[in-house]
């Protein structure tokens, strides 16, 4: 990692050597053309804005359009352009870079922007912009290749030839038929070593699998993933191609989706950015805050209720943090990968089963070793430092361990059907998230440990 961070730190001073030489413009775009446009993105805030500017002019609509999309913020960037050059980038860019940078401009930008954008652009961006964020209509691209089934090898060719200026995405190719329904893809290398002659049928693939434009991110994932192809297309109720997905965007999806499901483990609404107010963070934050208050006050008074226990053998409290916390980071990790097996959507009732049952033995077999190791350690530490004799120090550890042991296999049990109950009634599991689930816990090892340690060594074993 640090010798890639070395290595973008010396493209990007070549980068600005080459800006700021005292270069032609046409030999300053001939030495750039050398680098990838993310470099050249990522050197952007190190120049002044005379020579963004400079730059912008040399490099020209469509140079700019393949820079901007990897920008990590391009409204400040696309801000310094004229409307005319700004429009020009976005005619070239493809639909959803085009999209995602409308969304980040303000209303009198794109209200001067709309007459000059090109009409194709304009119902591509709109077509995009009608979808939820949380569909995969949202995420398509037009950068695809599509021709009709009745084509003959040759005429298929030419095509592609025709349309590739415009779209560089041809490893795949797209095909439809006379009513322009999805027939099925082709792959390149097929076509390419096809006779000239042939009709396309041969080559066709009539599975290929696509993906519903009304589906769910979220549930999606797992179907990208199995199929592993480059691009899948995207499909209207007519079962017509709106656009496609590209690999870059699945990856970019699968990061915000798991982006989103870490913000909701913390116990967020969803991910913070840097930029937003301080009222949005509180207003995400604050739902779940006030229910922990409301939970943290209940178990807060089941402390108090053994209040007797404490006074009567007050070591007992010098335990209570080792438990709730074991007892915590246990059903945060049965939480955790309960989330990841409900990723398959085919997970029957028996599997559900397994996991509850897997998890409750994981947490058994933890829990005794965990706490056979907090009997001997913690009872030749109370014998030594705390001034009980052996055998009271070796009953108050075994009371710890043996609570240990009861709260770890009880918190992995609620870390696992907390989230399976969520999914069961169409909830999202992960906002079952450690916070929540860490409360409960707290509340389960606190009448666990206090109540073994009332009934064993208070009332049964008298010590004292």
């Amino acid at each position: 990692m640090e010798k890639e961070r070395r290595e973008e730190i010396v493209v990007r001073s070549e980068i600005l050597a080459i800006i700021r030489g005292r270069l032609s413009d046409r030999d300053l775009a001939e030495k750039l053309h050398d680098y990838h446009e993310h470099d050249i993105a990522q050197s952007l805030d190190e120049l002044t804005k005379e020579e963004r500017i400079r730059l912008y002019h040399i490099l020209g609509p469509e140079w700019i359009s393949g820079i901007v999309s990897f920008m990590d913020d391009p409204a400040e960037y696309v801000a310094e352009l004229e409307i005319p050059q700004l429009a020009a980038v976005i005619n070239k860019m493809d639909s959803d870079d085009a999209a995602d940078l409308l969304r980040l401009l303000d209303e009198d930008t794109k209200s001067r922007l709309r007459p000059i954008l090109t009409e194709d652009v304009k119902a591509d961006i709109k077509l995009i912009h009608s979808y939820e964020e949380d569909e995969i209509g949202s995420l398509i691209t037009n950068n695809y290749i599509c021709i009709k089934n009745t084509l003959t090898v040759r005429q298929a060719m030419h095509e592609l030839v025709k349309q590739a200026g415009e779209h560089d995405n041809i490893s795949t190719i797209y095909v439809v038929d006379e009513k322009n329904t999805f027939s099925g893809a082709i792959d390149l290398k097929d076509l390419i070593i096809a006779r000239e002659h042939d009709h396309l049928d041969s080559l066709i693939s009539y599975s290929y699998p696509y993906l519903p434009d009304h589906a769910k991110i979220s549930d999606s994932i797992e179907r990208i993933k199995n199929y592993a192809e480059a691009s899948l297309p995207v499909l209207n109720a007519k079962k017509e191609i709106i656009g496609i997905l590209t690999a870059q965007e699945v990856i970019e999806a699968v990061d915000d989706e798991l982006g989103e499901d870490y913000a909701k483990f913390a116990g967020l609404t969803a991910e913070e950015d840097l930029r937003e107010t301080t009222g949005i963070s509180m207003r995400k934050r604050l739902p779940w805050l006030i229910i922990l208050l409301f939970l943290g006050m209940i178990v807060s008074s089941v402390v108090g209720a053994f209040e007797a226990v404490v006074a009567v053998l007050p070591i007992v409290i010098c335990f209570q943090s080792l438990i709730l916390d074991m007892a915590g980071n246990v059903g945060t990790q049965s939480l955790a990968v309960t989330i990841r097996v409900l990723m398959d959507e085919d997970l029957s009732a028996r599997d559900k089963g397994i996991l509850v049952w897997k998890e409750m033995k994981v947490g058994f077999c933890n829990g005794l070793l965990l706490g056979g190791l907090s009997f001997l350690f913690l009872g030749l530490y109370i014998d030594f430092f705390k001034g009980y004799s052996l055998l009271s120090a070796f009953l108050i550890s075994g009371c710890v361990g043996t609570s240990l042991l009861l709260a770890m296999v009880i918190s992995s049990l609620v870390g696992t059907l907390i989230p399976l109950f969520f999914h069961k009634v169409k909830v999202d599991p992960a906002v079952a998230s450690g916070p929540l689930i860490t409360t409960i816990n707290d509340l389960v090892a606190v009448v666990a440990y206090y109540g073994l340690t009332w009934i064993f060594l208070i009332q049964m074993l008298h010590v004292a």
